[in-house]
């Protein structure tokens, strides 16, 4: 059984998108499918973000704000050892001028270089922010948002952390993963392995093949991690048939791929292929023999990896997991991994088959919501822009353990009901603070209405409408099962 109408309406906005505004169940109720659909084929206005720095220029900037903290320090330092060599000595001199000879103070030291002694702003933290503004207000803005919810998806599978390659993730997710989301998955592929950005958070600018000059003149060697996280998580998935061997072969593949260190003012953050840190010859991988051809040895590796069988199972398998079901149908995860294959990897293609599947409609609620997409969610409902309170939005996210761009492994974060359920209590906290901020101007049974519409059940009407207050019935209604649920 399928759902239909605003029942139907209201499961495409929670289960593809991230929920409902005022007004958009009613608006697609005739046909929720096709404004699934028109998402796909509509140009998401806003979001190539051209003000924003490249990533290549965000590593720059964060390398120059470094270099000149540590300056700073460096110059506070030495102040401070010159007032106590100063206050230690006993011995007085004078100038030619007849004035005692006295060291700086430390404010007067640091004024000799005003350029280094003025506040300096904390450039990553800013970079991320602007970052994430970009990201979350476009998660509230479209009227479907299944597009964007594509983009998540996608930065998760090919995840990378703040935390190693700083103010360069959300640029990460703009150049690598937005330009592909509805294109050839081979395509993502490349640009996302090939990204400074994933080379610094799998260590591959450190990897150095042991016949390379640089392994041989460094005696350093061979750092697996990208070449094992790309077979692995990224294309073939665990128990697909690939070895030890393989992994190494391939890891002495993309040897080279490397970057520009951020300190050069020309290139800095930039990819590189080093040839002296690429292990020469030719490498066996899955049974087949690549030629030593440079930086497109690699490229050739990726391209069969993005077209093998085990991919466009795995694909699917997670495509279908993160949407509809932790324990999706394998009829659907069937028809995913085929249209994948029948069309070369047309992510477009795939999306189109997942939303006009059956399977994907099943009025069952079978995915919790990750807490990123549950505030997003309150979000749109409420039409509060979350750039204008971005701190509470990341805090609130780091709160409920799914701090933005800053996974714990490199699979990213968990798509599973068990992984989040124990954090409702946090959630509770949250919905109270964001309840309490906009009971004044909602109404809690009009928002109940726009929020769920017949999805919402006669138990969670009943709670909310004896609800003691406007905002203890909002908290009520952002805490409802069917709220919490896609």
């Amino acid at each position: 059984m399928t759902a239909r109408g605003k029942e139907a309406a209201a499961l495409a906005l929670h289960r593809f998108g991230f929920g409902p505004a005022t007004g958009s169940i009613a608006a697609i109720a005739t046909d929720p499918q096709g404004a699934l659909m028109a998402d796909l084929a509509r140009p998401q206005a806003g979001l190539v973000a051209a003000s924003l720095p490249s990533s290549t220029q965000a590593a720059r900037a964060v390398s120059d704000f470094q270099a000149e903290q540590q300056a700073k320090r460096k110059l506070e330092a030495r102040a401070k050892q010159a007032e106590a060599d100063n206050a230690a000595s006993s011995v007085s001199c004078r100038q030619p001028s007849g004035l005692p000879c006295v060291a700086p103070t430390a404010n007067e030291a640091a004024n000799q270089a005003p350029q280094m002694a003025q506040a300096q702003p904390p450039v990553p933290q800013q970079l991320f922010q602007n970052e994430a503004k970009i990201r979350f207000d476009a998660a509230v803005a479209f009227d479907i948002g299944f597009v964007e919810r594509l983009v998540w998806f996608w930065s998760n599978h090919f995840c990378i952390s703040a935390d190693k390659a700083v103010g360069m993730a959300g640029a990460y997710e703009r150049e690598a993963i937005r330009p592909h989301v509805l294109g050839r998955f081979a395509d993502m592929l490349q640009a996302v392995e090939s990204h400074p950005g994933m080379l610094v958070y799998l260590d591959n600018t450190e990897s150095m093949g042991a016949d390379s000059i640089g392994g041989i003149n460094r005696d350093k060697g061979l750092n697996e991690n990208l070449a094992r996280e790309i077979m692995e998580l990224h294309t073939l998935g665990v128990h697909s048939g690939y070895t030890q061997k393989d992994v190494t072969s391939f890891a002495n593949i993309i040897t080279g791929w490397s970057w520009v260190r951020p300190e050069d003012p020309a290139h800095g953050g930039e990819f590189e292929f080093s040839k002296r840190l690429h292990q020469p010859g030719a490498q066996i991988v899955l049974g087949k023999s690549y030629a030593d051809t440079g930086v497109a040895q690699g490229r050739a590796v990726l391209a069969d990896l993005a077209r093998h069988p085990a991919t466009a199972q795995h694909i699917a398998e997670k495509l279908a997991h993160h949407f509809v079901a932790d324990a999706p149908p394998p009829s659907l995860v069937g028809r995913l991994a085929t249209t994948f294959k029948n069309t070369d990897g047309d992510l477009k293609a795939v999306a189109e088959t997942l939303v006009t599947a059956d399977e994907s409609w099943t009025p069952q609620r079978g995915k919790f919501k990750p807490p990123a997409v549950w505030l997003m969610a309150m979000y749109r409902l409420t039409g509060i822009l979350p750039s204008n309170t971005i701190g509470q939005v990341l805090g609130a996210q780091a709160t409920l353990g799914q701090s933005l761009w800053r996974p714990p492994a490199p699979n990213g974060y968990p798509d599973t009901e068990a992984a989040w359920i124990d954090g409702v209590p946090r959630r509770l906290d949250i919905a109270n603070a964001l309840a309490g901020r906009v009971a004044g101007r909602s109404d809690p049974l009009a928002l109940l209405d726009a929020a769920l519409g017949p999805l919402a059940s006669a138990e969670t009407r009943s709670t909310i409408g004896r609800a003691e207050s406007r905002a203890q019935a909002l908290a009520l209604l952002f805490m409802a099962p069917e709220f919490l649920r896609s």
